[in-house]
């Protein structure tokens, strides 16, 4: 009887000193780039009061952090952080042919300019032009009395042509430089814009990623052209020019047409190593079809605890003015007069720029419609 107790004690002895030897299930290795990716929508989550935007960067940025787009469904895809060049990007983007122009309108994505967009210069109290004047030019100087917005001066080098031109604002100087959408926004209506919500239309209209200070007539002459019927006249600024459009697309969740799609493969081969740019301070963005531009996984910006949105960094001033307590109404859109266009010009449009086109369609497209033509 010891000797059957005494042989199950070694047995179980046995059994104990096995177990002990296997330690826990080694945890798998983690995924480069979802670990952080993960880490930064939880701390989105556990956050009550949404981050202060960023102030104006005249640096452009290098690297791209893509929208976690949402599915038709409503469902939500996690964030993806892309390391990769423009050309990796574009490889992600459906191509499908162009939706109609069915109901196309300027005013679809909001009051142009407006201040009241989800981006980060948003609700800073300065109209989304002079954000991105005084983003884009240099030796600028702000006028007096405006809240440090109003760009009164400056010198922009232009992507689009390389020419350096001195802005000054006027009635009949303002359209000089105009403030262009990257991706049209008649291009954008017909691959994906009309299925988002009004609110992340005009998110799209004011999104500083999708906006550049450029010579006015080369911008009248692009018109809705996408990367397959207009690239800038600069050839050195292609690259860059095709990989914003591509970022653009794919934070907004569009699709691009094969001819389109093979025109910016064309250009990206010649510079296989260009990155798709980023706003700094832009957050990750999620453009629902249905419901909201918010991502469910992301709280919603509070009405109440927000912190105050930092003003812009001073800028020398034209005049002297008395400190300010609250920031005063976006200035009115200087209207040139009718009789008086610009050589050249051939419409008027409705928010005082002008039209360099060669025909009539498409003229203003993007710039609230045609107000006159002048032939």
């Amino acid at each position: 009887m010891i000797m059957r107790v005494r042989t199950l004690g070694a047995v179980l002895c046995s059994v104990s000193i096995a177990l002990t030897a296997c330690g826990p299930t080694p945890a798998a290795a983690p995924v480069p780039g979802i670990t952080t990716v993960t880490a930064a929508v939880s701390s989105t989550t556990a956050t009550s009061v949404a981050p202060a935007p960023a102030p104006v960067s005249s640096a452009p940025p290098t690297s791209l952090v893509t929208s976690d787009l949402s599915s038709p469904t409503g469902t939500t895809s996690p964030a993806q952080s892309v390391t990769g060049t423009a050309l990796v990007l574009l490889a992600q983007l459906p191509i499908k042919g162009r939706a109609p122009m069915t109901n196309y309108s300027r005013a679809q994505f909001g009051q142009a300019w407006t201040d009241d967009n989800r981006n980060p210069l948003g609700h800073n109290g300065c109209d989304t032009r002079n954000d991105i004047l005084r983003r884009d030019l240099t030796d600028v100087v702000i006028k007096g009395g405006t809240g440090n917005c109003v760009v009164m001066s400056g010198v922009l080098i232009d992507p689009y042509t390389a020419h350096r031109i001195v802005f000054s604002r006027g009635n009949t100087t303002s359209s000089t430089i105009q403030i262009d959408h990257v991706v049209p926004l008649g291009d954008a209506w017909q691959t994906g814009a009309q299925h988002l919500t009004a609110q992340s239309r005009t998110d799209l209209a004011n999104d500083p990623l999708e906006l550049l200070a450029v010579d006015g007539p080369t911008n009248g002459a692009k018109g809705d052209g996408d990367a397959a019927t207009w690239l800038p006249p600069n050839k050195s600024y292609r690259c860059a020019y095709v990989a914003r459009q591509v970022a653009v697309k794919a934070r907004y969740g569009f699709w691009i047409t094969a001819a389109e799609h093979d025109a910016i493969v064309r250009v990206l081969t010649l510079c296989t190593g260009q990155s798709a740019p980023t706003e700094t301070g832009t957050p990750l963005l999620s453009v629902s079809m249905t419901t909201s531009h918010l991502s469910p996984t992301t709280a919603a910006p509070a009405t109440t605890a927000a912190p105050a949105t930092p003003r812009p960094a001073p800028l020398p001033t034209a005049t002297q003015s008395l400190p300010e307590t609250t920031p005063p109404p976006p200035p009115p859109v200087d209207a040139p007069p009718v009789d008086a266009p610009p050589a050249g010009a051939t419409a008027r449009c409705n928010d005082g720029t002008y039209s360099y086109a060669a025909h009539h369609q498409g003229a203003c497209s993007h710039h609230h419609g045609v107000a006159v033509f002048f032939r």
